[in-house]
């Protein structure tokens, strides 16, 4: 905005000017000039506010770039040191694990309990693969403390779940290693029961590597190893057509991801569904399946794997 004061021209008459042609000559371009900043009818004190366009960029709002699928050659798809170094600490601990339970079944002779206690872990790394899974998907966003970045890349995986098949193995377990690594090995130190041991081996294992359960979910059955297809086929691992179903509209079931064993008891019950009252009456936090698909649910097809060559 421009702020311009008025001025205006002398009430004498020009002959009161000394007559010489210079001065005569400036006295005119001064009048002159002065007179196009005037307005008729105005008083000698009025501010006359010229308004004008600016058009300097706005420096507060942020440019949010568009976000697309991550290339194959990513880096936060491949592999680091420290990345394979926790799922050898992983790996490691859990085969120690099941070392301790073998060791301690022999010398009590006591097999049946063992099993037991390891089928009750399969089922349970089932039931948390599920209840994380939902949490994820339906609260929280990729500022939340501890769980921000695993929040935003399910969010991710939902839009271009192809992506998690081009995902190095150490890559997707590091996290899950990292956990298990610190939470089983003061067990295995404290406690040489056998029973808890095959309880904590089965479960401990299949919750870090349910991540590479959800993988093969996402594989092409031809591209898969065919024990790995048995398993599917046999119900031991989620199997391909299960995990799809959570992968379309409303997006609010079968989100165990171990063996899927749990999914049908959950959803055919309402778990979640209830799960997600409670915290809305108690917290006034709606979850993501209350409303309606976004762009950011919308799978997006792999265009690598869609485009047919003609020859």
């Amino acid at each position: 905005m421009s702020i311009l004061k008025q001025h205006r021209c002398p009430s004498r008459s020009l002959t009161h000017i000394p007559t010489s042609p210079r001065l005569h000559l400036v006295a005119r371009l001064t009048c002159s000039a002065t007179t196009t900043t005037t307005k008729p009818k105005s008083s000698q004190n009025q501010l006359v506010i010229e308004p004008r366009l600016e058009t300097k960029p706005d420096s507060i709002t942020p440019i949010i770039p568009s976000v697309g699928p991550p290339l194959s050659n990513d880096p936060s798809l491949q592999s680091t040191w420290s990345h394979r170094a926790w799922v050898a600490s992983g790996c490691t601990t859990l085969f120690f694990s099941l070392a301790k339970t073998v060791t301690g079944a022999a010398d009590t002779h006591m097999w049946f309990e063992p099993i037991v206690g390891g089928y009750v872990g399969y089922v349970l790394a089932d039931l948390l693969s599920g209840v994380y899974h939902w949490g994820i998907d339906n609260y929280g966003d990729a500022t939340t403390p501890i769980f921000g970045s695993q929040i935003e890349g399910f969010q991710g995986h939902h839009k271009w779940p192809w992506t998690i098949t081009r995902r190095q193995f150490a890559n997707n377990l590091h996290a899950l290693a990292r956990s298990i690594t610190l939470t089983v090995l003061p067990i295995e130190i404290l406690c040489n029961d056998p029973v808890i041991q095959g309880f904590v081996i089965v479960c401990a294992g299949c919750i870090m590597f349910s991540q590479q359960f959800h993988v093969w979910s996402h594989g092409t059955k031809s591209k898969l190893p065919p024990l790995v297809v048995a398993l599917q086929d046999a119900g031991v691992l989620v199997s391909r057509s299960q995990h799809s179903a959570h992968h379309r509209p409303p997006y609010n079931s079968n989100y165990c991801i171990v063996s899927g064993v749990c999914n049908e008891f959950l959803d055919k019950n309402k778990v979640f569904e209830a799960l997600e009252m409670i915290i809305f009456f108690k917290l006034g936090v709606r979850p993501r399946s209350w409303s309606e698909p976004g762009a950011e649910w919308i799978e997006e097809m792999d265009e690598a794997q869609s485009q047919v060559t003609v020859h």
